[in-house]
């Protein structure tokens, strides 16, 4: 049974959740074999559950059941598969307040950014379902008589997908939603960091499944750790892997997945950049800029790291920066009136700790300190202070991305030079520029502008909207989730040519007549 003394516990028993849950699946049914994941909220330090890790037994029976859902649900019409995914965002709607409540305790981000993330789950499931009547290929003209040529997209079959803790719920339904009205099947690695969130989301699936008696497999969890990873990263039964996560991590799975010459969907780190000019309205630059970078305690891929200031302003910038930064309130993001959470776990705090000691030993200067946070009201030891460091964009603490919110302040006079700092890193996800200026906003979106896959102009580097494709390049991997045409990397494309004439005229004109 679920400890009635967690702030949670009406809501674990609404979404399914024992003391300890297995956590492989095939769908309906749950199974597991191998040790415990612990799950511990950042926000108290209160254990919540566990979860039973999967074997490679586990993982193969998992496989075996996909594959064999995939041939029966793939034959279902498109736009039935849709309804099941409306059925399942409906399902989603009712659930949402414990699901989003969950997902802020064992992860740690605000109740409204919980809550904001399984509206991001609805709201994909709604794009989705619209989707599901839209699966367009494309007809050309032959120029052979009596043919006819068209483009179809087929289902793939598997999709592996491996996200991080940062959004526990959301990028695995970015993933989903569209694979499943595409006709996959999907085979689910959560972190281990939120593991019960998976386990949340399997169980509202299952009621949807069992309800339209849909075969097992058609969504399927593995918990476990960095080997479950590896199995669909080298598994030829999986055609595709999409993998949110570290940068260091996607060169391991894309590496995987290329060796055997499949697909894979990367989404990795961001070093996010806003650019910030004479003509920006200030008040509501500091507004985005403040949530970019301490919004889920700077835990985002699109959290906003980098900022780059016209000289004109920026001394009035930083101290508009060093104001609103005093009026941050720290503590329980269950609690509506404090604006930053704790970060993940301690091991996260020590590479925040770690950071800005490099950041002051390459020669920056703090504006705004940092620290870790101790006491009542903190003795998960997770919390830690936003921080502004002004700094160089050359040094190397600036070129690599901090999972934490510090954020970096650095001068320029030239709008090009400006672009160049901000495209002068390794990651390239997203980016912003606050400007009034025509050609300046123009300039920014050209190309010769931000290198980036996402780039906005007069709003922040954070977050993204479902009709939208999301991802990045260089190092963030080059991804695309979410919406747009985002879909068709979850179906193959296929090239058919009809002959309906009583000829079959050869290629180049030859001729081969018997």
């Amino acid at each position: 049974m679920i400890e009635t003394t967690l702030p949670i516990s009406a809501e674990l028993k609404e979404l399914g959740i024992k003391q300890s849950n297995a956590g492989c699946s095939t769908g309906q049914k749950f199974f597991a074999s191998c040790d415990e994941i612990q799950s511990s909220s950042p926000v108290d330090g209160l254990h919540i559950g566990s979860v039973q890790g999967a074997t490679r037994e586990d993982y193969d029976r998992v496989m075996t059941t996909a594959m064999a859902a995939f041939k029966e649900w793939r034959l279902v019409p498109a736009p039935k598969r849709g309804e099941i995914v409306r059925q399942f965002g409906d399902a989603l709607r009712e659930h949402k307040d414990a699901l989003g409540k969950l997902v802020s305790y064992e992860m740690g981000k605000s109740l409204q950014e919980g809550l904001g993330e399984v509206q991001e789950m609805i709201d994909i499931c709604d794009f989705a379902v619209g989707l599901s009547r839209q699966l367009y290929g494309l007809t050309m003209h032959s120029e052979r008589p009596g043919h006819r040529m068209y483009e179809q997209y087929h289902p793939l079959g598997v999709v592996g997908i491996i996200s991080a803790f940062n959004f526990p719920v959301a990028v695995w339904s970015w993933n989903a939603a569209l694979a499943w009205v595409c006709g996959d099947v999907c085979v689910w690695k959560p972190s281990e960091k939120a593991p019960l969130c998976s386990i949340a989301c399997q169980n509202i699936w299952n009621k949807v499944a069992e309800a339209n008696k849909l075969p097992e497999g058609i969504s399927c969890i593995i918990n476990g750790d960095y080997k479950v990873g590896e199995y669909l990263s080298h598994d030829k039964n999986v055609p595709l892997v999409s993998a949110t996560g570290s940068t260091r991590m996607g060169r391991i799975v894309g590496a995987a997945v290329a060796q055997r010459l499949g697909k894979s969907l990367l989404e990795l780190g961001g070093n996010n950049a806003i650019i910030i000019t004479p003509n920006a309205d200030l008040k509501l630059t500091i507004i985005g800029a403040v949530f970019g970078a301490v919004g889920t305690a700077g835990q985002r891929c699109t959290s906003t790291r980098r900022l780059i200031i016209h000289e004109s302003i920026y001394d009035t910038v930083v101290e508009k920066l060093k104001a609103a930064y005093a009026q941050l309130k720290i503590g329980s993001p269950l609690d509506a009136s404090k604006h930053v959470g704790p970060l993940i776990d301690k091991d996260a705090v020590a590479t925040y700790e770690k950071a800005i000691t490099q950041v002051k030993e390459q020669g920056g200067n703090m504006i705004v300190e940092g620290g870790a946070l101790s006491g009542a009201g903190y003795e998960s030891g997770c919390y830690v202070r936003p921080c502004i460091a002004e700094v160089n964009n050359n040094m190397e603490i600036v070129q690599a991305e901090t999972f934490a919110p510090i954020l970096y302040v650095m001068k320029y006079s030239t709008l090009d030079q400006a672009i160049e700092m901000q495209n002068g890193v390794d990651q390239g996800l997203s980016s912003a520029i606050m400007t009034h200026n025509l050609k300046e906003a123009e300039q920014f979106l050209g190309h010769a502008g931000s290198d980036c896959g996402i780039a906005n102009v007069n709003i922040g580097t954070s977050g993204a909207e479902i009709g939208g494709a999301f991802g990045g390049e260089k190092d963030t991997g080059g991804g695309r989730e979410s919406g747009s045409d985002s879909w068709k990397i979850y179906m193959r494309r296929q090239t058919n040519t009809i002959n309906y004439s009583d000829d079959l005229p050869l290629a180049q004109g030859i001729q081969f007549d018997l």
